[in-house]
């Protein structure tokens, strides 16, 4: 008796579960066989678009789905195909919409393996994220390329946003700062904020601050570049782009250099209360630009970026 499925049992109700609600266990093995047949349809050119739109769209009810992705014989390259494919459509600049959103159906697999903690590192090691490049080097402003590159974007800050070194000690080694510098410069909103975001989460990195802060030349391309942004933002402010901007500056007055010389290339509009209403909310932020703002006086009192900052705080 001990086997009878529950139906069957002593004691047990004698109307059968209702079939619109089948076992989680069921449920999770239908979603892995619809996986597993959706990775295997994109090694067929024939049925490839199809797969990539439903695993991109579906990707979130698939557990498992990077390793799957990665370990499948022949994805990865189905993959890189698709995105090596549109090469030459990048200049001259013909890329037409649905090109464009099918190769950001691929990039958004592309950031399900960045994502994954078992698939990150062999990620890295196979050098993709240098195949994203050409797509961050773009300035043609319509709405395909743009997605373009906030789709690649996506990919980039999946990677940095688990604050891994090894992650870090990769991106310096390629030309991922000049690259978003470019975004966050042309880029929308919504790319320049991923963009901010991405050299934030360098600039976080001990590594990665030292680098920026390595010659006045790579010192300067960062802070010009959110010096242009802030004087954007003054016109047409954007909270969530500011705060990461902030962040920025918050953290290169932690290298001395850096400080001193943002005593003088600090956009008066983060010093004359411009920013008080978009942040009035942002209490993070708040704290943030008033520790930029001492950290810079400190420094050029010849007190260190961080003298008397309890203090100031009221704390």
């Amino acid at each position: 008796m001990a086997n009878l499925p529950p139906s069957l049992s002593i004691g047990a109700p004698s109307t059968p579960a209702p079939a619109s609600a089948p076992a989680p266990a069921a449920s999770m093995d239908r979603n892995m066989a619809t996986a597993e047949q959706l990775v295997l349809d994109l090694c067929n050119p024939d049925l490839r678009e199809n797969a990539l739109l439903d695993l991109s769209k579906k990707r979130e009810n698939f557990q498992d789905l990077a390793p799957l992705i990665w370990h499948s014989f022949g994805t990865i390259a189905a993959l890189l195909q698709e995105i090596v494919s549109i090469y030459p459509s990048l200049s001259p600049a013909t890329l037409s919409p649905g090109q464009s959103n099918r190769v950001c159906n691929a990039l958004a697999l592309l950031q399900c393996v960045a994502s994954h903690p078992d698939t990150r590192i062999p990620f890295l090691t196979a050098h993709i994220p240098l195949y994203l490049y050409p797509f961050l080097n773009t300035t043609t402003k319509t709405r395909q390329y743009e997605y373009l590159r906030l789709t690649s974007l996506g990919v980039i800050g999946a990677l940095v946003k688990v604050d891994d070194p090894e992650v870090i000690a990769f991106l310096l080694k390629t030309e991922i700062i000049p690259l978003c510098l470019r975004t966050m410069e042309m880029g929308s909103e919504l790319s320049k904020t991923v963009a901010t975001f991405i050299v934030q989460k360098i600039l976080l990195d001990d590594t990665g601050l030292l680098y920026a802060c390595a010659t006045a030349e790579r010192f300067f391309a960062v802070a010009n570049v959110l010096a242009q942004m802030v004087e954007a933002l003054a016109e047409q402010p954007s909270p969530r782009l500011l705060k990461h901007i902030i962040r920025c500056y918050l953290r290169l007055t932690d290298n001395a250099r850096a400080c001193a010389m943002l005593n003088s290339h600090l956009p008066s509009s983060l010093k004359d209360g411009t920013f008080n209403d978009v942040l009035q909310n942002d209490l993070t932020t708040r704290r943030w630009l008033l520790q930029l703002l001492h950290n810079i006086m400190s420094a050029n009192m010849g007190g260190g970026p961080h003298a008397g900052l309890d203090h100031i705080m009221g704390m």
